[in-house]
């Protein structure tokens, strides 16, 4: 990004209309559903269509579907194999699928996770060790990215599978052309706090990265910090973003019905982004 271009406002919300109408009141830009369970079923489809188009109908220019992170209390591991959990497996392609055909008949985005952060012995049942299982993610990535390219973008955790910061792997995610969402304090968590991986996996996979998850860590565990509060050095973040790409602040909201902690968030980087251009 160059310097002092301006942030955009990229709030996330459920699909509930509570939410929405906070969220709008700040006239994002972009605006990331986070998906349940129940929002793919057929009836949940059908109203996240209509919220699409009635977001769309307010003047925001972007918005993404998060897919849904959890079936029946687990976590839907893009990995996992059908052994482990026969009716989470039927789910998380059922879902991904509907999703992705919904992402490219609204023009819209959808995110998947390449993979959370489940215990090794999660992520191996039905495989013989992680290797075998990161042959499988990385397959059915290839697959999703050839039917949903345009519409499509997979995030790192701090799971052994899928993350960003060894340049190896790194290197390894950019020749397989996809694109990517860039979660800023999964990285820094992987890493334990270090700001030098952080940029440095920024500016390596700049090119390919088309949304961000920009939100601040101590670098100890997942925690959500509103920018400013946590230990992530946005003045030399900022300078390596991709303009090209959108954004949202996720951030952890102390009342999931006001955004404050996101538009503070906002109010930060725009400030730093413009105290950077002098």
């Amino acid at each position: 990004m160059k310097v002092g271009q301006a942030m955009q406002l990229g709030l996330k919300a459920g699909v509930n209309d509570r939410q929405i109408k906070d969220r709008l009141q700040y006239h994002p830009s972009v605006f990331e559903f986070h998906l349940t369970e129940e929002d793919v079923a057929s009836a949940g489809l059908k109203r996240l269509r209509d919220k699409i188009q009635f977001i769309r109908n307010q003047g925001v220019q972007h918005i993404i579907l998060h897919h849904p992170m959890n079936f029946e209390g687990g976590h839907l591991e893009l990995s996992m194999s059908e052994a482990s959990s026969p009716a989470r497996y039927r789910f998380l392609w059922q879902s991904t699928l509907d999703l992705l055909q919904l992402a490219q008949a609204e023009d819209v985005q959808l995110l998947v996770h390449g993979s959370y952060d489940e215990p090794v012995e999660q992520l191996t049942v039905g495989y013989r060790n992680l290797t075998e299982a990161a042959e499988v993610l990385f397959k059915r990535m290839d697959y999703l990215n050839k039917i949903g390219h345009d519409h499509l973008f997979f995030e790192n955790s701090i799971s052994p599978l899928f993350y960003y910061g060894n340049p190896d792997l790194d290197q390894a995610i950019l020749a397989r052309g996809y694109r990517l969402a860039f979660d800023t304090s999964h990285c820094f968590i992987k890493y334990h706090g270090d700001n030098d991986v952080l940029v440095q996996s920024l500016q390596t996979l700049k090119p390919a990265i088309a949304h961000y998850h920009l939100v601040d860590s101590l670098g100890l565990k997942h925690d959500g910090l509103e920018l400013g509060t946590g230990r992530i050095d946005w003045r030399r973040v900022v300078p390596v973003l991709n303009p090209a790409a959108t954004n949202i602040y996720e951030v952890q909201l102390a009342d999931q019905n006001d955004a404050r902690e996101m538009v503070a968030s906002h109010q930060y980087l725009t400030a730093l982004a413009a105290d950077l251009q002098h």
